[in-house]
């Protein structure tokens, strides 16, 4: 609970994060969550802590991460948003700035995001859009994808496709409420909305369905890796720049 003194203010911002070394705090100092808490010590004096919705790794982009932090603002919500974005580089733009309840935590008080991933198939993506996507310059079958990802839909437990290197203990289930593929021509967008993802879950869930576009694997075998919930090298990460955090739920 922030002190007597102090509002809880919710944020949301939008970044390109090919530069940055992720969302958390990183001893170089070129995290999106350092950049930002360097601008809130310009504004108010004083160390202040920001608590994120969740972590996005080194190269992912997000158009609503949602934070929230504790201060003292005197000023109106139009004069913080106005400080806190006019010092902030290019690449990162805080979108809203508001009260938010005492309880209120970007990351416990959420019920679901949605990410997405963007590909490109069939050819080279161009230089505008190759730094946002996963360029393919063989064609994908895109409808042994949507079978791979028919098995991958609902609640599960999703360790073979997370990164998790810690015990059994771990929760691993998730429930993912939606995994579809719309595009048209070489674009082709992969939408994710879980009630929450595991470290590189969203990443891996695309490996896989890339993997049954290229024929490397059945959809059945994607449902068999899910059960098995055991990592292979048959599912490959897809890279970072493709995806994007799009919404965080809150009730």
């Amino acid at each position: 609970m922030p002190p007597p003194s102090s509002h809880r203010w919710k944020c949301i911002v939008a970044y390109d994060g090919t530069t940055f070394q992720g969302w958390q705090s990183q001893p170089g100092g070129h995290a999106i969550q350092d950049v930002l808490e360097r601008r809130l010590r310009e504004i108010f004096g004083r160390d202040i802590r920001i608590h994120g919705s969740g972590r996005t790794d080194a190269g992912v982009h997000a158009l609503a991460q949602v934070f929230h932090f504790d201060a003292d603002w005197s000023h109106g919500v139009t004069k913080l948003h106005a400080a806190f974005a006019g010092g902030l580089p290019a690449a990162i733009q805080i979108r809203s700035v508001r009260r938010a309840p005492p309880g209120f935590h970007a990351r416990f008080a959420a019920t679901g995001k949605i990410y997405f991933y963007n590909l490109h198939h069939g050819g080279w993506a161009d230089p505008f859009t190759g730094p946002f996507c996963w360029s393919l310059p063989q064609g994908l079958d895109v409808a042994a994808m949507r079978a791979a990802a028919a098995g991958l839909s609902g609640k599960h437990d999703f360790r073979a496709f997370s990164a998790l290197n810690g015990t059994t203990k771990d929760d691993t289930v998730r429930h993912l409420r939606r995994i579809e593929l719309t595009g048209r021509g070489l674009r082709l967008r992969v939408t994710l909305e879980a009630d929450g993802f595991l470290y590189k879950m969203a990443r891996r869930l695309v490996g896989a369905l890339v993997a049954a576009g290229q024929g490397k694997a059945t959809p059945e075998e994607i449902a068999a890796i899910l059960r098995s919930r055991e990592r292979t090298h048959r599912v490959e990460t897809a890279p970072a720049q493709g995806l994007f955090l799009a919404k965080v739920f809150y009730q």
